[in-house]
């Protein structure tokens, strides 16, 4: 305690935050509590953990029974992002501990992202950077031809939730038939005109797969070898939602034996994939570094889980809570 400060001055709690937050965020943050901008590596982070009220999370830190055991004053874990899948839920709650995240701050960031990558796979592009001959000109257009219009063919969505539901109503709109398969029962109202069928039907009848699962248990490497041989040989297929959720392996052996088609992956297990990766090399496999939701804008509506993280460390109800 500073001697200048009353005896009497309550103590500030204190958040440790890990990963990035936007900076207006953070001072938001620094405003109200004690704050420490430390990932859980750092020899800092290991010096106050028993001092630590709250933590603030995204994609990379691990928030498992390990760590906890590490932070006896934790009361809330804010997760700056959508999925929660590298928060061990049940060890949150055994210990009292309340998971927050922002379920929809992403969800235009990603279905802007997959319709650029629809795009890219589906119209190719050139330009030109110095004057070419009328000869040049017209074999450049004779040779950049997009194979089919997005109105000829069907997209097929596993996994209706928020961004699938999106997605859906984005490609409609552009003139796609789309399919969907989900565990869930999804009313009329949200389908977007999205027609629901089965798994089997969903890989069979898909010209264009986008995956919008979550990292739960049940579904690792739910796309493995036994859905993948349904697809048609020149299927594109999309991950944007979780890399553990496509077997690696799998996808890479049906890639092999169907040069036609094409994956388009922006998430990976693990991250940053390492140079072992079956999908290196594969002129088919095309893998982008977790950018789905790299803009300003849902970074910074991501950051502001420290509202809900505030509002558990102040006794008020988060907007947002896991459970």
């Amino acid at each position: 305690m500073n001697a200048s400060e009353p005896a009497n001055t309550p103590r500030r709690p204190l958040v440790a935050v890990t990963e990035h937050l936007s900076e207006e965020a953070f001072e938001w943050l620094e405003e109200r509590f004690e704050v420490l901008r430390a990932a859980v590596t750092d020899p800092r982070f290991a010096e106050a953990a028993p001092d630590i009220d709250a933590l603030v999370v995204r994609t990379y830190t691990q928030v498992d029974d390990g760590l906890l055991s590490l932070l006896p004053r934790v009361k809330a874990v804010g997760r700056a992002g959508v999925g929660i899948d590298n928060i061990d839920i049940a060890a949150c709650r055994r210990r009292g501990v309340q998971v927050l995240s922002t379920p929809d701050a992403n969800t235009q960031a990603v279905v802007e992202y997959v319709l650029c990558l629809l795009c890219d796979a589906l119209r190719p592009r050139l330009f030109l950077d110095e004057a070419v001959s009328k000869a040049e000109w017209d074999e450049l257009r004779q040779d950049v031809v997009g194979l089919w219009q997005m109105d000829e063919l069907v997209l097929g969505i596993l996994g209706l939730g928020r961004i699938g539901k999106r997605v859906a109503q984005v490609a409609r709109a552009i003139g796609f038939h789309v399919m969907y398969n989900d565990v869930a029962e999804i009313g009329e109202a949200q389908r977007h005109g999205a027609e629901c069928v089965s798994l089997e039907r969903l890989f069979a009848e898909s010209d264009v797969l986008t995956v919008h699962i979550d990292g739960r248990p049940s579904n690792r490497r739910f796309v493995g070898t036994e859905l993948l041989a349904r697809l048609r040989p020149d299927a594109i297929l999309i991950n944007t939602a979780r890399g553990c959720v496509i077997d690696p392996q799998a996808l890479a052996s049906w890639l092999v034996e169907n040069p036609a088609g094409s994956a388009l992956l922006d998430v990976h297990d693990p991250e940053p994939f390492t140079e072992t990766s079956p999908l290196l090399g594969l002129p088919n496999a095309h893998l982008a570094p977790h950018l789905a939701s790299r803009t300003m804008t849902a970074m910074d509506n991501m950051s502001w889980v420290v509202k809900d993280v505030a509002a558990v460390l102040e006794g008020r109800a988060p907007k947002y809570p896991a459970w």
